[in-house]
């Protein structure tokens, strides 16, 4: 019953699965290698900014990053895009490290961050002024947008566009001595405004703001965009193949173009791929941070959010979530997966490694009358019919119990098949009981305790006569029993897609039943140790995590991390 150690990341990963099925950015890495380009190598990076928690759409990033690395014998970076320090924290940064090496992954020594290219970054800006291909622009964001032009119409040039070097050399020089008032100036790359992607209109590299960095202080004033960051970035590491989402595809020309016009050590390839897109889930990290600052959820590791951290706490396990990813595949057209199939991963790897307890969710209390008071018996149990090296454990057996509420009718239909007054049934390694009679609230009329007798020729479960019963129920002793807090999670949205719904806005589409709070159910004793992370299978109910923050010896809390029905198991098998 003790916390179940996660896997450690190491240099080459090697516990980590098989590769999974080929896609195109194998086959383009694979022709690489034929080619000799690069001399061979695979250099990858996963490249976070680190202004929120990742979630299980960077996980597939990550996946395929550190994975594609692993396959080919080459190496992954991390690296944090920290270009807006208005909005990143020393804690996203932490919170990052932590969730890819929980994920199963490493760096190494490949540790970099964006700021640690500041200086060489302004002196390329300054060497595009020096080349005629950079220019300081006076425009506002509003009136740059005007110029822009539209995707049916070509762009105008800035005013400032024909600025002599020596004059764009100054002015960008006072912008970095902080000169200027914020948003005051740009310093824009001198492409094209009548280029058919939008991206190549004079894009902007550096804007001027006065935002203490959490790495290089107030040394700087202005600071690099994205864009120019990182392609240099990737370059001055050495990356060979800068993998990045669709959203980036449009963005490549200028990816290119700024490498082809300075004197880089080598120059990436950008190969974009599908983002991740999940049923009844926002991905976007602007849409997580409200949820989060509105407190809609308790954090970002909430166990209905999609942060890893925010999975973690309620149970996912780095296989399960690596397993998906293989799963999902690698491809260049968006589409949305079902949920289910995330859920069908994690099923697959809890049921062979989740020990088996019994919990009561809604307690019934159950007398036995003809069993001696004060006599306890205890029953073996096994920890996992899925891994023989699980073992059992001693589960105690007295005379009053607790059962399922669910798992009593007075008046039971014909095919109900648990317990009901004269109907037989089995308690799970234990015995068969009988109901005798109910007992209600006089006042109220609730069932407040139903009375039994058993047979004590059915120890362990089983009927010497060779009689069956249908039913079999799980049970505790209440003599023995735990206390415990159970949470029950579900979707935190009503519609499949809450992003992807124009008429409604994503914040209406909660759904107000995601958590709903179990006070005075009953666990096995044996689960007052359990350490927090530790997972089981509450049989029959599904399977549950002990809470990473709340939970203690004195109150222990579970959070259902997925029921046992399986929709994708059944969709699969329909399939084939």
């Amino acid at each position: 019953m003790n916390g179940q150690e996660e896997p450690k990341g190491t240099g080459n990963n090697e516990e980590l699965s098989a590769a999974a099925p080929s896609h195109f950015i194998k086959d383009i890495i694979e022709e690489d290698i034929r080619k000799n380009k690069n001399d061979g190598r695979v250099a990858t990076r996963f490249p976070p900014e680190p202004n929120g928690y990742i979630h299980i759409g960077h996980a597939k990033s990550i996946c395929l990053n550190f994975g594609l690395a692993k396959q080919y014998g080459g190496t992954c970076n991390l690296r944090f895009d920290d270009t807006n320090p208005s909005k990143e924290d020393t804690e996203y940064v932490d919170s990052i490290m932590d969730d890819v090496r929980w994920l199963g992954f490493t760096w190494d020594d490949r540790l970099y961050y964006a700021s640690d290219y500041f200086d060489r970054l302004y002196d390329y800006a300054v060497q595009l002024i020096n080349d005629g291909k950079a220019f300081v622009c006076d425009l506002s964001a509003e009136e740059m947008r005007e110029y822009r032009g539209t995707l049916k119409e070509p762009g105008k040039e800035s005013p400032h566009r024909n600025r002599s070097i020596e004059e764009n050399l100054t002015l960008f020089e006072a912008m970095k001595n902080g000169e200027f008032p914020d948003g005051s100036r740009t310093l824009r790359a001198k492409i094209d405004m009548s280029s058919g992607n939008i991206n190549m209109r004079d894009p902007v590299i550096y804007r001027i703001q006065r935002s203490h960095h959490h790495r290089t202080g107030d040394k700087w004033c202005i600071y690099p965009m994205y864009d120019f960051t990182h392609c240099l970035s990737d370059a001055t590491e050495g990356i060979t193949h800068s993998i990045c989402t669709l959203e980036f595809e449009n963005n490549r020309p200028l990816y290119d173009w700024i490498l082809d016009q300075l004197p880089v050590p080598c120059h990436p390839q950008q190969i974009e791929f599908a983002r991740l897109n999940l049923t009844y889930t926002v991905m976007s990290k602007r849409k997580l941070l409200e949820l989060v600052t509105k407190k809609y959820v308790s954090g970002w590791d909430d166990p209905r959010m999609p942060t890893i951290c925010g999975m973690r706490r309620r149970g996912f396990t780095p296989e399960a979530i690596r397993d998906f990813c293989d799963r999902i595949g690698v491809a260049k057209r968006d589409s949305t997966v079902d949920v289910a199939l995330l859920e069908h991963c994690l099923r697959e790897d809890l049921n062979m490694r989740a020990p088996r307890v019994m919990a009561v969710l809604n307690p019934l209390r159950v007398v036995i009358e003809n069993y001696p008071e004060g006599k306890v018996e205890e029953f073996d149990a096994v920890n996992n019919p899925e891994d023989e090296g699980a073992g059992t454990r001693k589960i105690p057996f007295a005379r009053t119990l607790y059962i399922e509420q669910e798992d009593f009718r007075e008046d039971s239909p014909k095919k109900f098949f648990r317990l009901a007054p004269g109907k037989e049934v089995r308690l799970k390694h234990a015995y068969y009981v009988t109901c005798t009679d109910v007992i209600k609230d006089p006042a109220t009329g609730e069932i407040t305790e139903i009375r039994c007798t058993y047979d004590p020729e059915t120890r362990g479960g089983w009927s010497k006569d060779g009689r069956k019963v249908k039913g079999t129920l799980h049970w505790v002793s209440a003599d023995h029993a735990l206390d415990a807090e159970v949470r029950l999670y579900e979707h935190l949205f009503t519609a499949e897609e809450p992003e992807g719904d124009k008429e409604t806005h994503y914040l209406d589409l909660l759904n107000a039943d995601s958590l709903k709070v179990l006070n005075g159910c009953k666990v096995e004793p044996g689960l007052r140790e359990a350490a927090p992370g530790t997972r089981y299978q509450f049989e029959r109910q599904g399977y549950f995590c002990v809470d990473l923050k709340d939970s203690s010896p004195e109150k222990p809390v579970f959070n259902r991390t997925v029921p046992l029905r399986d929709s994708w198991a059944k969709i699969e098998k329909k399939d084939s």
